[in-house]
């Protein structure tokens, strides 16, 4: 599979693959990732990990039973595994010259719905690293999670920040090399599925439920991590990470199937924006802003001429011409108070205005929704 025409990778990695439950890390293995993460790199690609392993390194650490571990044990491993797990890829990365940046994750951070300030965080925090060459290293917080806000698996945490990321393909790398038309194991008959064009219900009763011992997840989770990654508009990869050089073997053609984005799911994050019935406030815009939204532009606080209501950043507001018509709908960037403040001023004076170096964008061109007459 060629990966050269794709700008924005995300690459998952299971507890299995970085783990022995005897021997602890594999480094070379490790190594020989990180090899051809700077090869992507070195080829133009941004590349984001979402890396398991930090409550199977921590229970090797702490030593704990080799048994199913209860609620805190398991917050316990993951507390200690974390610090080993960021320190093992800052230096497999800096190995390769590369930068790591460690990202914990809970559910509400990557779901837009009632945490979006902290989504809006989460993303330009990551989109910041990517800006700096850095390579952001992305893990469930295991170490505080309950039952009500984890994912339960890496495979569908992955989904979640490709999405959130608008990242080109998102690749997760198995102890198998793809989706079976049955499980393989003692099933002779059984052939991987190379393309899946749609998730249908045929597809989905081919996913088994079987994980490693280290592992959360099996078949079942990464076809729900295919669904969420193909309607945002991200194509998926499940080949084999067992190998060394996982990546440089995916590339030279070794067994995987490739989850297909579907055609017109790249609008999907901007219909569930454009679908919120309940809007926090109005911000209003001078004809250049109307028409440079029209361009898929970003609006800056510059072009606009007013803001009412009473909104935080992360809320849904009203998007109005001059003339009162209106454009759509968005996720502003700023609070009212602030966005009040900096309304119609350049982006070389928001600092001096706010008292710290703003963002640019008072709401981000990912986080709009134009009605169809101004898109």
């Amino acid at each position: 599979m060629q990966l050269s025409s794709k700008k924005r990778i995300v690459i998952k990695i299971g507890s299995a693959l970085l783990v022995d439950r005897e021997a602890g890390l594999k480094e070379e293995w490790l190594n020989s990732l990180c090899d051809d993460i700077a090869k992507l790199v070195e080829n133009g690609a941004q590349v984001l990990l979402v890396s398991s392993g930090a409550i199977a390194l921590g229970r090797n650490v702490l030593n704990l039973p080799n048994r199913a571990l209860k609620l805190d044990e398991s917050q316990a491993a993951a507390a200690v595994g974390q610090i080993e797990l960021g320190r093992a890829w800052a230096q497999a990365l800096s190995n390769q010259s590369l930068v790591a940046g460690q990202i914990l994750l809970t559910l509400n951070d990557t779901e837009g719905g009632a945490g979006r300030r902290t989504y809006l965080n989460a993303r330009d925090t990551i989109e910041r690293l990517l800006d700096l060459n850095a390579i952001p290293v992305v893990n469930e917080n295991d170490s505080i999670a309950t039952s009500e806000i984890r994912y339960g698996d890496n495979d569908r945490l992955a989904a979640r920040v490709a999405t959130m990321m608008n990242a080109d393909l998102l690749i997760l790398l198995s102890d198998i090399d793809g989706l079976y038309t049955a499980p393989p194991n003692g099933n002779p008959d059984a052939k991987l599925v190379s393309v899946v064009d749609d998730i249908t219900p045929e597809i989905e009763a081919m996913a088994g439920s079987a994980g490693s011992e280290l592992s959360r997840g099996g078949m079942v989770t990464k076809v729900e991590a295919a669904k969420i990654a193909t309607r945002a508009g991200t194509d998926m990869v499940i080949t084999s990470g067992t190998p060394n050089h996982p990546i440089a073997a995916l590339q030279a053609g070794e067994p995987a199937t490739l989850f297909k984005a579907l055609p017109t799911s790249g609008s999907a994050r901007k219909k569930w924006i454009s679908g919120q019935l309940q809007t926090e406030g109005e911000v209003v815009l001078d004809d250049g802003a109307a028409n440079a939204l029209q361009k898929g532009k970003s609006l800056l606080p510059a072009g606009v001429v007013s803001v009412s209501g009473s909104f935080s950043r992360g809320d849904v507001v009203t998007l109005k011409s001059k003339s009162g018509a209106i454009l759509g709908q968005g996720l502003v960037g700023y609070d009212m108070s602030e966005a009040d403040l900096i309304k119609g001023a350049k982006s070389s004076d928001l600092e001096n205005l706010l008292g710290y170096a703003g963002r640019p964008a008072l709401i981000h061109r990912d986080d709009m929704a134009l009605n169809p007459s101004h898109n």
